[in-house]
């Protein structure tokens, strides 16, 4: 018997339409759906323990994204040919889910859940990261899992001034604006996307037009579990509170720690006076009364220690550092620290710090992106590195995190734009965060655009990044510039944004709190750009401008096109030539076939060198044309002509016969020309009767005038 399937259908307002199905698969997950639209297909399910583990004071969400590659037809790459850890791509997509989920569990719910995501079938016209958090989603809205609000996603593009909800990968490609939007019906939660230089202004109004559209998936979520019969929300173990142990770590702390706030001091002084007060605080308890209710006393001091933080902000206008809310850290940058690499900047704001490399190379170096829903490859791309040590911890390494993924993501949006169309090279930017006390990744984008200008990138305008935070109490509110860690911690908002002079290249923001008005949100951002400006302004005193050329020790690039008809020539046989010519010149050259056309990329740091593989190019494909005429070095001598080669392509050989060279009969061909002689020469094509090429010196002296008979 085939259970019931009960479907609820979106409408998206240019004839395509999203259904959510459930009722058919995984019915043992706590809640299951399929998303539908073309013939993409999405399974989201969602799990949760039915009780919280032993010591667990947080929520342990897992949020996991998977694309199989049977989506798609295709095999997995690889020995083993299973799909193995998640791409960059995935974790990408699970963090636009994670952190619009994380927020809305309530405060107290501890126990595991597992959210699960898989792209089962593809269509080449959808990107299935856009319906991920609609999957989540209705997957909660199915469960007893108790959980705050409905979400969903989507992403927002535009091409001609008009907004696209969710486009397609080709439709990106012609699009200004890459956002994916996360939100409940009243509330805006998560923003990240790319942008083409475009204004506040321009980016609120994308967010509107996704939220509208938004609430439209919500209310079909509410509709299919209406339908499928919603269930009641499961009965947990909460928190063990304590009113008395509240006030009494209150009463002892909150005056403390406000005078602590109020004193503006560095990091670790601060963490050091803040331990020392709850020290203070431990000491009014007894070890049995620790032993029994010592994870209370850290949780109250935590609460008491976030309040007085906040209000200091909201009473005085002043931050944990002293500076106020629009103000930002001291900065100092240095570019070409590295001596050996082709590009380098360090970027120090307060106590965070980034040094980004720059390298340089072709087309062979591309980052391949090779995923059931995307092939191709990136000519620019961004590595970010957060050691331990940058935030003075000893930790274990265990490869690279999720956040270090997305946060290379963001810096690699805000700067791939304005990397010129006609830049030859492959460049990779790594940043190595050195310290952290907040937005390392706008020190990442910052110290970048320094690395790129100093190897002699001649970026379309530099780019700089800031992330701004908020502290609100429902009625008062402070927007704060460029954020500390500890704000980013405390706060209700973490909103990065990068752009140039001109307009937001990038942006990344996640709310805290629900019901985040858009007046604030254009404060933030108006806010936002004004200390972009100001950091952009601390990078040009640095380094004004690209260097005009790579540095002498960096390989220099040219490229040239041929036709394919000599791309064989070329690589020789068995790559004999191309492999001769990279030994002789010291040089690396790489062939891509595009267009029936051979385009050749030629790396060396020697100018002599790559002279030499531009000669043999141009000799190997060097086509005289009829009629015209061409100099001529004589290399060979013979009974019946001359061997003479083409002085402007070295290696192409013709035979001067010796009827060719004078008008005159010539007994002995050394009569006229010797070897080592150079001369012009007119090309006659292909001897009729040898089907040889031609060529002839007398075609260009003067005939001499005939002489006239006796009669």
């Amino acid at each position: 018997m085939i259970p019931q399937l009960f479907v609820e259908s979106i409408d998206l307002g240019d004839g395509r339409n999203i259904t959510i199905e459930t009722g058919r698969l995984a019915k043992q997950a706590d809640g299951s759906v399929v998303v539908r639209i073309g013939k993409t297909v999405i399974l989201g399910t969602v799990v949760s323990a039915r009780k919280a583990s032993p010591g667990i004071d947080f929520l342990p969400l897992t949020v996991d994204y998977r694309e199989k590659f049977a989506a798609a037809g295709r095999f997995p790459g690889g020995f083993f040919k299973r799909e193995a850890r998640p791409s960059d791509s995935e974790v990408l997509t699970m963090r636009l889910v994670d952190r619009v989920l994380r927020p809305l569990f309530p405060s107290d719910y501890h126990a595991e859940v597992q959210v699960m995501i898989q792209l089962m079938s593809h269509d080449d016209e959808v990107m299935p990261d856009a319906l991920a958090g609609l999957a989540a989603s209705a997957a909660l809205a199915l469960s007893d899992i108790p959980f705050e609000t409905l979400i969903s996603e989507a992403r927002v593009g535009r091409i001609d001034g008009k907004f696209i909800i969710n486009p397609s990968r080709a439709q990106l490609e012609l699009s200004d604006i890459d956002m994916m939007i996360g939100a409940s019906t009243d509330s805006i939660a998560m923003v990240e996307g790319e942008m083409k230089e475009i204004s506040e202004a321009e980016m609120l109004e994308a967010i509107k037009f996704a939220h509208e559209h938004i609430k439209v998936q919500i209310a079909a979520q509410e509709r299919l579990a209406a339908a499928f019969g919603k269930k009641e929300v499961r009965t947990y173990e909460t928190e063990k509170t304590d009113d008395a142990i509240y006030a009494k770590v209150k009463a002892a702390a909150y005056d403390k720690i406000y005078a602590i706030a109020s004193k503006g001091s560095a990091k670790h002084e601060r963490s050091a006076a803040f331990d020392a007060v709850k020290e203070e605080v431990k000491a009014l308890f007894t070890e049995e009364e620790l032993a029994e209710n010592g994870d209370l006393v850290s949780k109250y001091f935590y609460k008491t220690n976030k309040e007085a933080v906040r209000n200091v902000t909201l009473d005085l206008g002043t931050r944990l550092d002293g500076r106020k809310t629009t103000e930002i850290r001291p900065i100092w940058c240095e570019v070409d620290y590295l001596p050996s690499v082709h590009g380098s900047a360090l970027f120090t704001r307060g106590e965070t710090q980034a040094l980004a490399t720059a390298t340089l190379g072709t087309s062979r170096e591309a980052n391949q992106i090779d995923s059931p829903s995307e092939q191709g490859e990136e000519k620019f791309y961004l590595h970010y590195n957060f050691p331990p040590f940058s935030t003075g911890e000893a930790r274990p390494l265990r490869g690279t995190s999720r956040r270090e993924v997305g946060h290379g993501n963001l810096a690699q949006r805000a700067l791939k734009n304005m990397i010129p169309a006609e830049n030859p090279y492959t460049i990779r930017i790594v940043s190595e965060v050195l310290e952290s006390n907040g937005s390392s990744s706008m020190a990442t984008v910052c110290a970048g655009t320094l690395a790129l200008m100093d190897a002699g990138i001649q970026m379309i305008r530099p780019v700089s990044g800031i992330a701004m935070g908020l502290i609100t109490d429902g009625e008062r509110f402070a927007v704060l510039s460029d954020i500390l860690g500890d704000e980013d911690h405390l706060g209700d908002m973490d909103f990065k944004v990068t752009g140039t002079s001109e307009g937001i290249t990038a942006c990344q923001m996640d709310i805290k709190i629900d019901g985040l008005k858009y007046e604030i949100m254009e404060q933030a951002l108006a806010q936002a750009r004004d200390g972009r400006l100001h950091i952009l302004g601390k990078l040009l005193e640095t380094l004004a401008k690209p260097n005009a050329d790579v540095k002498a020790h960096s390989p220099k690039i040219i490229t040239r096109t041929i036709p394919g008809s000599f791309i064989g020539a070329l690589i020789g046989p068995g790559g004999k030539v191309i492999q001769e010519l990279q030994k002789a010149t010291g040089t690396t050259i790489v062939i891509n076939e595009v267009n029936e056309e051979g385009v050749i990329e030629i790396l060396g740091t020697d100018p002599a060198g790559i002279e030499a593989v531009l000669a043999k190019i141009q000799s190997i494909t060097f086509k005289p044309q009829m009629g015209e005429a061409y100099e001529v070095k004589v290399i060979k001598m013979l009974d019946f002509g001359a061997v003479v080669e083409y002085t402007a392509a070295p290696g192409n050989e013709v035979l001067l016969h010796v009827s060719e060279l004078a008008w005159e009969r010539t007994e002995n061909v050394t009569d006229v020309v010797n070897m080592g002689d150079v001369f012009q020469v007119k090309y006659l094509g292909l001897d009729p009767k040898t089907r040889k090429e031609k060529v002839s010196r007398k075609a260009l002296l003067p005939r001499p005038p005939r002489e006239e008979k006796k009669e």
